[in-house]
C-alpha cells in the first residue's frame, strides 16, 4: 500500500480515464501518482533522427500536460510523469515491482472495434507484481442506463440474486455512484490478499462490500436424478458454504468493523454471478495466483472473464497459490 500508484498513459481516451481513476486512488492513499508513457524506439531505417526525436517529444509533452491537468484537479496530489523508450508492457511490469498499485485502461490506441481488453492490459494484469486495476470504456463507477439496469435486474432475478443492485445512490462530482465494492471470494482457497484489498477499497469509498461466493455443479450434473438431489440438499449446501464464507471473512470483519459486509452465496457459474454483480459496482476485486517466474504467471478463467465482461473497474490482486 505504501508504494506509488502508477498509471499507464498513451493519450487515448481510455488511458486518460484510467489516469483520472488513479489520481483519485493516489489521493485516497496519500501516495504519489506516477504517469508512465512507454514506446519503443523507431528503427533508423523507418525514421531519421529528427523523426525519432519528435516521436519521443510527443510522448513527453502528453505526459506533462496530463500531469499538470491532474495536479490542478486534485490539489495536494503529487504527480510526476515519465517517458520510457521500451515496449509498453515491459515498462509497466518493471514499474510494478516498486508500485503499490498499477492502473491501466482496458485498451489503448491499438486494437479494433469490439475488442474488450488490449494485449498490454491483459499482460500487465497477468504478470504484474502488484495489484492491477483495469478501467473500462465507461467512466469509472458510472452507472448503466435505465434500460441496461432493467435488463440486469431481470437477469439477476432468474439467477437467484447473484446480480442484485447494491444500494446505488446519486453521482458525485467525479461521476462515481454511491454503490458497492464487489469481491470474488473462494472461501475454500486463499483469501487474505483479495479480502484485505477489498475491505480497504470499501472503507475508502464508504461503500458496502458485497462478497460473492459462487459455485456451479459439474457439467454432467443436470440429470433428472441430480436435479432431485439438488432440490433436496440445496439449502444444506448453501448453509455450509455460507458458514465457510463467514469463517473466511471473520478476521477482516474484526479488522475493519466500519465496513458493511453483505455475503452473497449463490449456486451459479462464478464468472456469470460476478459479471452480473458488476453492473452497479464501483470496483470488482478478484484474486490471481502468482508464481516466482513471470513466464509461469497466468489468469484463471474467472479473472479472465471479468476483465473482458465486467461493467466496472476490475482489480486483479496477486497472491501465492496457498
Amino acid at each position: 500500500m505504501s508504494g506509488p500508484v502508477v498509471a499507464g498513459v498513451d493519450g487515448s481516451e481510455r488511458s486518460l480515464a484510467a489516469a483520472g481513476w488513479a489520481a483519485r486512488e493516489a489521493l485516497d492513499r496519500a501516495v504519489p501518482l506516477l504517469l508512465l508513457h512507454a514506446s519503443p524506439l523507431l528503427p533508423p531505417r523507418i525514421s531519421p533522427v529528427p523523426g525519432a526525436d519528435a516521436w519521443e517529444n510527443v510522448g513527453e509533452q502528453m505526459i506533462r500536460e496530463t500531469a499538470t491537468d491532474l495536479a490542478d484537479r486534485h490539489p495536494g496530489l503529487e504527480v510526476t510523469g515519465e517517458h520510457v523508450a521500451a515496449p509498453a508492457d515491459e515498462a509497466l511490469l518493471t514499474a510494478a515491482r516498486s508500485a503499490g498499485l498499477m492502473v491501466v485502461g482496458t485498451r489503448g490506441w491499438g486494437g479494433f472495434d469490439g475488442l474488450a481488453v488490449g494485449s498490454v492490459a491483459l499482460r500487465v494484469a497477468t504478470a504484474a507484481d502488484c495489484p492491477v486495476v483495469t478501467v473500462p470504456d465507461r467512466r469509472a463507477g458510472e452507472a448503466p442506463g435505465a434500460d441496461e439496469t432493467a435488463e440486469e435486474a431481470g437477469g439477476a432475478g432468474e439467477a437467484g440474486g447473484a446480480g442484485e443492485a447494491g444500494g446505488a445512490g446519486g453521482s458525485d462530482e467525479t461521476g462515481e455512484e454511491a454503490g458497492e465494492v464487489v469481491a470474488a471470494l473462494d472461501a475454500h482457497g486463499r483469501v487474505a490478499e483479495t479480502a484485505d484489498f477489498a475491505f480497504r477499497a470499501a472503507l475508502a469509498r464508504e461503500a458496502r462490500l458485497r462478497v460473492v461466493h459462487a459455485w456451479a455443479l459439474p457439467a454432467a450434473a443436470p440429470s433428472a436424478w441430480m436435479i432431485g438431489v439438488l432440490e433436496e440438499d440445496r439449502a444444506m449446501w448453501e448453509d455450509q458454504e455460507g458458514q465457510a464464507v463467514s469463517d473466511a471473512l471473520r478476521p477482516w470483519r474484526m479488522r475493519y468493523p466500519q465496513v458493511d459486509v453483505l455475503p452473497d452465496v449463490v449456486l451459479l457459474n462464478p464468472a456469470q454471478a460476478l459479471v452480473r454483480s458488476s453492473a452497479r459496482a464501483l470496483l470488482l476485486v478478484v484474486g490471481r495466483r502468482t508464481a516466482e517466474r513471470v513466464a509461469e504467471r497466468h489468469l484463471g478463467p474467472v479473472a479472465h472473464a471479468l476483465l473482458h465482461h465486467a461493467r466496472c473497474p476490475v482489480a486483479v490482486v496477486p497472491h501465492p497459490p496457498r
